[in-house]
């Protein structure tokens, strides 16, 4: 990556590890011309103890960082300067420009970011989407397709949790909301005939809460950068919106936002170059969204997602859909 001189010391100067990864941040010392080289790192790796039963996020982020990422647009994510992902053992690493002096995330979870954070999180989430609308390599080169037979098995699979789930919680969770899983179970054919529209589609994040966008400091001139790509994919962009919102604020917050932020979102994809999506289609895709994201809750309980998160999810998600009259969309 160097035009001249070379690397001669890496220190490290902090590390730490989270859920599935180890983050090190390096401090890096030069031999020779090295003007504008960078002064440190972060490297990521496997968090030791899940090195290969989650290599699968290894592999994926990998792709995002190496095959996705040096054909967007500048700005929209940190930079990488290598990536490998090896097979026999599932190890990988990740070489990605360090932004700790520049930029911070925009609160300390759970806490919802203000206006002003979150309009520049929504405009960036905007541009990232619009740079791969409708690409005509998606699903080929760029991501898979599902099949229905995919979804259909998805979904026997997510029946099977959601029985646990339901005995568990007993009498915490209402017949009204059992009801609700029952029927977007036996309609989940239908409901993803959205998907395999195979129009006004985008690569999502699969993770867009706001704790993965990083912000420019206070005085620094630069943009709002994206991170953490395990989850990406080839699916509706609202479900990026949902997440984020509907699932993750309680209805105070959401209902005083929403609306702003989906017409924000909306003005930057016509911004950025993206026709034939309406806002009525927006509102649409953005319901169905929500009404979909009922099934996370679960999903987390599955994979041992402690109860302080999946629950308060759960409880927000519900109140999203009767606020938005989601339950229409069943029928």
């Amino acid at each position: 990556m160097l035009d001249a001189g070379a690397v001669r010391e890496v220190k490290v100067l902090h590390q730490r590890d989270t859920v599935v990864s180890h983050i090190a941040r390096l401090g890096l010392r030069y031999v020779g011309e090295s003007a504008g080289a960078p002064q440190s790192l972060i490297l990521k790796t496997p968090h030791a103890d899940f090195a290969k039963t989650l290599a699968d996020g290894g592999r994926h982020e990998v792709a995002f960082y190496t095959k996705l990422a040096p054909n967007m647009p500048w700005g929209l994510v940190p930079r990488c300067f290598d990536g490998r992902f090896d097979e026999p053992g599932g190890t990988w690493h990740l070489l990605l420009e360090d932004l700790t002096d520049s930029h911070e995330i925009a609160t300390q979870w759970p806490l919802p970011p203000s206006r002003e954070q979150i309009v520049a999180i929504v405009t960036t989430l905007a541009r990232w989407h619009a740079a791969w609308w409708d690409h005509p390599d998606l699903g080929d080169t760029i991501g898979t397709w599902a099949s229905p037979e995919d979804i259909a098995q998805h979904m026997e699979t997510f029946a099977g949790h959601y029985d646990r789930f339901a005995d568990l919680l007993g009498d915490r969770l209402s017949e009204e909301r059992r009801l609700l899983y029952r029927r977007l179970i036996d309609q989940s054919a239908r409901l993803s005939e959205r998907y395999h529209s195979r129009r006004n589609l985008s690569i999502t994040h699969g993770d867009a809460h706001t704790w993965n966008f990083f912000l420019p400091r206070a005085g620094v001139a630069d943009t709002v950068r994206i991170f953490d790509f395990d989850l990406w994919g080839v699916n509706v962009p609202t479900n990026d919106l949902a997440y984020m919102m509907a699932l993750h604020w309680f209805p105070e917050r959401r209902q005083a936002l929403e609306r702003p932020l989906l017409n924000l979102y909306h003005e930057t994809l016509l911004a950025s170059g993206v026709t034939g999506y309406t806002r009525g289609a927006l509102d649409r895709d953005y319901r169905l969204s929500v009404l979909w994201h009922i099934t996370k809750p679960v999903w987390q309980w599955a994979i041992n997602i402690p109860p302080v998160i999946w629950w308060h999810h759960l409880e927000r998600i519900m109140m999203a859909v009767e606020d938005l009259g989601c339950e229409e969309l069943l029928g």
